[in-house]
């Protein structure tokens, strides 16, 4: 049942992407801006040269990374393993809790990037409140960061549980695999806003 909880809920979080996914296309073919009479486009074009995509692109790899670490700690947790059996870099022997904090990291990573991000474009005059685009831009990946950053706070909670438990069973290791659920559509999320934001200026 919390399998299926979380899948609903997810869908229902689908959706709220999809109107932000449309609220930028729409601003983006709205036509006239008020900037200098130029087109949507044009304003598009200046604001989308601004990005580094290079950085992106390492930001990127570093999230879809995490997904795979992420599955591997649900593998372990499925064998009921919250710890590992061997040595520090024996990664074959590696518990859910070393998977688990290994994608906490390359999440937080993500989370530097993105703000260091914010930061460097703020530099070039590109707020919330510039123009069209600024709006676009940091409402739809604002949104995104704000979702892995609760992720991270369920890995956290994940963390936490397997070290207070008694005994690591079932329950905890179905706490992990619909964690994994979300951390997997944050993923595909990002994935869209990329080629998105990133890809198809």
């Amino acid at each position: 049942m919390v399998s299926v909880g979380t899948v609903v809920w997810l869908s229902s979080e689908l959706m709220f992407f999809a109107g932000l996914f449309a609220m930028y296309f729409s601003l983006r073919a709205a036509g006239q801006v008020s900037l200098g009479g130029g087109s949507t486009e044009g304003l598009w074009a200046m604001e989308t040269a601004k990005l580094n995509f290079p950085f992106a692109l390492v930001n990127t790899i570093v999230l879809v990374a995490s997904s795979f670490t992420c599955q591997m700690g649900v593998f372990a947790a499925e064998r009921l393993q919250p710890r590992r059996g061997g040595g520090l870099f024996q990664f074959a022997r590696w518990g859910m809790t070393e998977w688990f904090v290994l994608t906490f990291l390359m999440g937080a990573f993500f989370v530097a990037g993105q703000a260091t991000e914010y930061t460097m474009l703020v530099s070039e005059h590109v707020s919330l409140s510039s123009n069209a685009y600024g709006s676009a831009f940091y409402i739809t990946t604002g949104f995104h960061g704000l979702h892995v950053i609760g992720g991270l706070i369920a890995f956290l909670f994940i963390i936490g549980r397997a070290f207070a438990a008694k005994r690591f069973g079932h329950f905890e290791a179905t706490s992990a695999i619909v964690t994994s659920y979300y951390w997997h559509f944050v993923d595909v999320v990002w994935i869209g806003l990329f080629l998105v934001i990133y890809v198809l200026r």
